[in-house]
């Protein structure tokens, strides 16, 4: 049967197929059990419509396509009818798909996916050139350039988009809240992102900015774990518009805070993609209170962290809902050019839950914004006057202005900054507020 399938795809003539499979079924139905012959006979049933179809469309169709487009369009509209993430590669696809995995490439540094048929943007990458633009979580591409997203793949969209660094390319966007679409102008780059950075907050806190899940993250992390272990208290783990990544990486980060039970799952249609992730106790670093911060832009890798830090009551969830990409996708090539990306299980969390098209919902949801307050600048104590006015003198003399050098220092997040980020500000209240408790 499996020499069958293949020569169908081979002959040319739609006719000629069809009398290959009638022959077959007739010779196989002779020597095969009736459950099997039934099984078989509806298979090359099947086969057989899709081969009239395509005949049909070969020689009616008003655009003289090839048999080779033909299939090719079909594989397409097949793959694409399983869910927003398969997809069937052609040459340039798949070219397209090892560039971005394999080398640097010339783009925007946005992550995309479909949410209600809808080509939207789960995060930009932090310092790219459609985040330094404004894109934003949750935009909804309408157009790429003059062309319309409607009906487009996922990766189609990602080959428009992608291109030489320093070209440049119009999206026009749907966004929530605004009164008609948003046209931004954008000029492609090299794509190239500091996956792991770190702050420190008041002098106990530690903030750990993940932007996406490489090959480094876990490693990179734990050794900024190591380095301020002296003197960190409490640790905010920020994964927002962090779009995702590498699956071994979620797990070992996690492992880093967790010390037992089950990270994360998968299961799929066979057996051999039911796999389970555990936290072992060696490789656990620290126990010291955690907060993880989340928004819509959060997805996958991102959901799966958060969601076992929440099951396993290791932290507290802090932010907006995610995105909900819980499925696992394998590309399996069928060609030497040519590939099908197949999603073929799903993530589940330790309580059983899926993220797919569901999310994380965080424990304390907290929306984005600045904090609204009003200037105190001069609404000052009497113990404060003298060393204030000391202050202000000083700055007249040509001295440094603390306030200025802290702003500017890269290694510390500032009173002043945290009142622009009121989700940030709340985890570091919650980290605060875990502090004392374990200190009693």
């Amino acid at each position: 049967m499996k020499n069958t399938k293949m020569m169908v795809f081979g002959f040319i003539s739609a006719a000629a197929i069809s009398v290959a499979l009638s022959t077959t079924l007739l010779a196989k139905s002779s020597t095969a059990a009736p459950a099997e012959t039934s099984i078989e006979a509806s298979r090359l049933q099947s086969l057989a419509k899709f081969t009239k179809v395509l005949g049909i469309v070969e020689q009616y169709n008003v655009d003289n396509l090839t048999i080779d487009q033909l299939i090719d369009k079909s594989l397409q509209g097949m793959l694409s009818n399983l869910d927003a993430h398969s997809s069937y590669l052609d040459k340039q696809s798949y070219d397209n798909l090892k560039t971005q995995t394999d080398g640097e490439f010339g783009g925007l540094g946005i992550t995309v996916g479909m949410r209600d048929n809808a080509l939207t943007v789960i995060s930009p990458i932090e310092g790219t050139p459609a985040d330094r633009a404004g894109i934003k979580a949750g935009d909804i591409i309408l157009k790429i350039n003059d062309q319309a997203t409607l009906n487009m793949t996922i990766d189609d969209a990602v080959s428009l988009m992608r291109g030489k660094p320093k070209t440049p390319i119009d999206l026009t966007i749907v966004r929530k809240g605004a009164g008609e679409p948003l046209k931004f102008h954008i000029i492609r780059d090299i794509i190239t992102v500091e996956s792991v950075y770190t702050r420190t907050i008041g002098g106990n806190i530690l903030y750990i900015r993940v932007t996406s899940f490489d090959k480094k993250v876990a490693s990179d992390v734990k050794a900024a774990i190591k380095k301020h272990a002296k003197t960190s208290k409490g640790i905010v783990l920020d994964l927002r518009n962090n779009p995702g990544g590498l699956l071994d990486q979620a797990v070992e980060l996690t492992d880093l805070f967790v010390s037992e039970g089950v990270i994360v799952s998968q299961k799929g249609r066979n057996k051999a993609d039911d796999l389970s992730y555990s936290a072992t106790k060696s490789a656990t670093i620290t126990d010291l209170p955690l907060v993880v911060l989340v928004n819509e832009g959060s997805a996958s890798a991102s959901e799966i962290v958060s969601g076992a830090i929440q099951d396993l009551k290791r932290g507290v969830i802090v932010g907006e809902k995610t995105f909900g990409k819980g499925s696992v996708q394998v590309v399996m090539p069928i060609t030497e050019s040519e590939a099908v990306k197949l999603t073929v299980a799903r993530y589940y969390l330790p309580s059983g839950r899926t993220i797919q098209a569901v999310g994380v919902t965080p424990d304390i949801e907290v929306a984005s914004g600045e904090i609204k307050s009003h200037d105190k600048s001069f609404n000052l104590k009497e113990a404060d006057l003298k060393k204030h006015l000391e202050s202000e003198l000083e700055k007249e003399s040509g001295m440094l202005d603390v306030t200025e050098a802290n702003a500017t220092n890269k290694t510390v997040i500032t009173p002043e900054q945290l009142t622009k980020d009121i989700q940030l500000k709340e985890s570091v209240d919650i980290i605060k507020a875990l502090i004392i408790v374990k200190g009693k």
